[in-house]
Parts: C-alpha cells; structure tokens; sequence
C-alpha cells in the first residue's frame, strides 16, 4: 500500500502530479495513523482505496488527492485554513464538497427521486465532487461485511437506491455493476443466492460455445478484410441478471445477454461493416437490433447490440463498438475529465464541462454551452427540474441547470433547489403549480416579504395562499425559472412560442 500503487496508474503522471500525490498520501496517512476502522484496520486504508479507485477511473491529480484527504474534517483534526494553506483552493473546494455531501439525509425509496436530485445538484458545482463520493462508497462496500446487520442493509439500500442509479447515470458503469452486486446480497440475499446458482449453471454451459462462436467470427471478419478488430466477453452483473429474469417470468433462459460477446473496432464506419457481416452470416433476432450509436442512451452509452442465431442451437448477444466508446461505457463522465488534456487543448467537444468547475477554473475554457456540446445525461437529469422531459429546451438548460444553484428550505425542513436569483414565486411553483397559482403572501425568515422577493442560500420560505389569488403578468418579470413561467403563462392564457 504505497503511494505508487496509485500514481502508477495514472497515465502519464508529470512531476507536479506525482509531487501532490505524495504529499496528499503521506498528510492523510499521518492524520489517520491512530484511527482503526472496525475490520481492525487502518482508517487510512479506506483513504488510500479511495485515491487508488480514482486512479483507477484516470482521474486528475487533484482529484486523487482530495480523496485521500476527503475524511480530513470528520476524522481528522485539520483544520480548513491549514488544508487551503498546503493544498490551495481548488482540493479545499473538493474536500468541502464531499463533506457537504456526507450530511445529506437518505430518506427511504419514497424520496428516491428527491435524493437522487439533492444529490446531483449538490455536487453540480464540480461533478469531480461525486465522483470522489462514489469512489468512497465503493470502498465502504467492499468493506461492509464488517458493520452490524442494521447498518449493513441500510448502506446497502442507500447504495442500491442513490449511489449505483448515479453512477450509472454519469455513465460510470464500472462503479454502478459493482456498487449494485455489492448491495444486492444485503437486501435481496435469497434472490442473490438464487441468481448465484443460476448464472453458474448457464456460464458453464455458454462459455464453450461462446468461446467457439468468437472464433468464427474473428475468422469472418479476416475473410472480409477486417483483421485489426478486437473481441472479448462480459458477464451480466448479478442485480442486472435478476431484475432481467424477473421482466422474462423468471425464464433465465429468455435472457440472451448474461454472457454477451464484444466486437472493438477502430472506427463508426467498421462498427457498420462488422454488423453487416454478421447479419450476412448468421441470422439475427428480430427485434433485437439495437443502435446506440445513432441514438445513445440518456447516460451517453454508444454501441451497436445485436442478437444472433448461432447455428449450434445458441443465441448470442453482440455489442459493437469503437475502442473510444468502450472507454465512454467503462468510465462515463470520469472519461472527459482528465484536466490536463482538457487545460492544453482546444477540445470544444468539452466546453459544456466548464459549468460544472468552481469559477477560479472558469478560465481554461473560451467558449460557452452549445446544444451540441453537452451530453445527452446531463440533458437528462436537467429534465427532472421541468414540467416533462418532451419540454425539455436548450434555453431552460441554461437558466435552471448550468446556473448557479441554492437552497431554501420549507417550514418542514424539506430542501428546495433554484436556479441563484429566484423569487418567492419561483419557490412556490417548485412546490407545487396550484401553490403557485394562488399564492398571495410570503414569510421568509419569518418576516413578510413581497412576491418579488430574490432568495438567498439557507432561506426559510412559507407560502400562504387564498382561493382568490391569481397571477398577473407582473410575475412574468419576477420569476426567474422556466417551470414557473410556464405555468403563470397558461394561467394567463398566454401562448408559449
């Protein structure tokens, strides 16, 4: 366990990384040197796993060392202006962040969505800061054998209703399979088992025959000219087979995928050439043909499935893809963000991701969002702050998601995010439409305020409302966000162009 355990991961580490790296590793290691977890190990053992995942994910420098020192105000007695004085702003605002994240409550599968979206939004102002949580999270979990049962499913739920949903929504799939096989025993051990047994049985079965077909496909692929072409299988995640078997009646043997065969190709037109190949040789399932390519999933996911009829009696899923989007389907959004790549070149492709940093890292990027640029998941999680996701528009991404956020709260505690800027009357359209509707009077602080109030960070807002309170076309000028614009617009009778 040693500081190049992770730096060797790194790709093309520089001096300066390697130098932070150490310094981060050897500050955490001697603020935890005491700290035993209850495996009995060093707590600076969890630190150190969580730098080493991050490496993994070919995470930056900062990155890395922000989660090696991501306990330092729980667990340690650093205090910020010692950790701003050795490390500067930018791992601050990342240790901040996680911290910040750690004291959000999970409130159970009823307030799923809710926690999915405090969560997100909380870290929006850096993702790097939920990644370095997730990376936290994976490791409790390789771990959690050793927390009382009561802990144990309740990390377990938590981690398999927020933490994998979000993972796989950044597109990180790597993190989401093992976070959800990791729950999966703590919640559903029967299922597990059960599953366990079933995929055993199947692997045994498909692998040889598998084995075989990839054989006969590689050799296709010479006979057409395509020689520099990559294969190799996957196994279907435990929690992923079980959900899939369920959807089937539990008729296992409806599902083609648990061991799926992988094409890697250098380029978009061979991915074409190689599905082509294969419909020419062996005789596809009808309905089964899917193209990410064209259309990705929400999450960014490319490939090109298709599920063929073997011959032998099997049918056999194939995933086609690019060496590039195979990376994308591993590492999702953590793929876009090595810094130092980002910094020295002029990738517009990742202008969109500016929004996400603090503003002292704004000035790395010159351009600004364009449609284009920004990922389908981000799009994606965006829509759950609007009417629908048919009404989802580049403009209202703009104004209610990639600006500035805060928080204010309800008279129950409850915690509404807005875009920064918002009014009273933002805040009662977030709550609900007829609250909107028939607001006629607020109390922020406990003190009346005007409609037009602006609201700050930490705002205790609560709205009361009369029958006979309607909006007028004042609160046009006064409402900041899409959703409460729309919603005065059609009150008002007044056609959205």
């Amino acid at each position: 366990m040693t500081v190049k355990d992770i730096t060797n991961l790194i790709d093309s580490p520089t001096p300066a990384d390697i130098s932070l790296i150490e310094k981060a590793y050897n500050v955490a290691e001697k603020s935890h040197l005491e700290q035993k977890r209850l495996s009995g190990e060093s707590y600076f053992v969890h630190f150190f796993s969580t730098g080493k995942i991050l490496a993994e994910l070919k995470m930056d420098s900062a990155t890395i060392a922000a989660g090696l020192l991501h306990g330092s105000f729980k667990y340690a007695t650093i205090k910020e202006e010692d950790l701003k004085k050795e490390f500067g702003d930018e791992i601050l605002f990342l240790v901040n962040g996680v911290t910040r994240l750690d004291k959000l409550k999970y409130y159970g599968a009823e307030r799923h969505i809710e926690s999915l979206r405090k969560l997100f939004v909380a870290s929006a102002q850096d993702i790097r800061v939920l990644i370095i949580k997730l990376a936290d999270r994976l490791h409790n979990m390789r771990t959690l054998q050793f927390m009382s049962p009561e802990k144990q499913k309740r990390i377990a739920l938590e981690t398999l209703e927020i933490f994998a949903p979000l993972a796989y929504r950044l597109g990180i799939r790597k993190l989401s399979k093992e976070l959800e096989d990791l729950s999966f025993p703590y919640i559903y051990p029967e299922e597990y088992k059960k599953v366990q047994e079933l995929i055993k049985l199947k692997r045994e079965e498909t692998l040889p025959r598998l084995e075989k077909f990839m054989k006969s496909i590689k050799k296709a692929m010479a006979e057409n000219g395509l020689t520099n072409i990559q294969t190799d299988y996957r196994q279907k995640g435990l929690y992923s087979l079980s959900k899939k078997i369920i959807s089937k009646d539990g008729d296992i043997d409806k599902v083609y995928d648990i061991l799926a065969l992988r094409i890697f190709t250098e380029n978009i037109a061979d991915c074409y050439k190689v599905l082509g190949i294969i419909h020419s040789k062996w005789r596809p399932l009808p309905g089964r043909i899917k193209d990410y390519v064209a259309v990705p999933k929400l999450n960014g996911y490319k490939s090109i499935h298709t599920t063929v009829f073997t011959g032998d009696g099997a049918i056999v899923e194939i995933q086609i893809r690019t060496h590039e989007m195979h990376h994308q389907a591993e590492y999702g959004i953590a793929s876009h963000l090595s810094y130092k790549d980002i910094k020295n070149s002029e990738n517009k492709e990742m202008s969109w991701f500016s929004q996400f940093l603090p503003k002292s890292l704004n000035f790395f990027f010159k351009s600004t969002p364009t449609d284009k640029n920004i990922p389908i998941w981000v799009k994606d999680m965006a829509s759950s702050q609007q009417i629908s996701s048919s009404e989802e528009m580049m403009e209202d991404l703009k104004t209610d998601f990639f600006s500035q956020r805060i928080f204010v709260f309800t008279p129950k505690g409850d915690v509404v995010d807005l875009p920064i800027d918002s009014s009273v009357i933002d805040f009662a359209y977030a709550i609900h439409s007829d609250i909107g509707n028939h607001i006629s009077s607020a109390m922020v602080n406990n003190k009346i305020a005007p409609l037009h109030s602006g609201l700050k960070n930490g705002d205790h807002i609560e709205i009361i409302t009369k029958k006979s309170a309607k909006p007028n076309r004042k609160w046009l000028d006064y409402a900041k966000t899409t959703i409460a614009k729309k919603f005065i617009k059609s009150a008002l009778d007044i056609k959205t162009e």
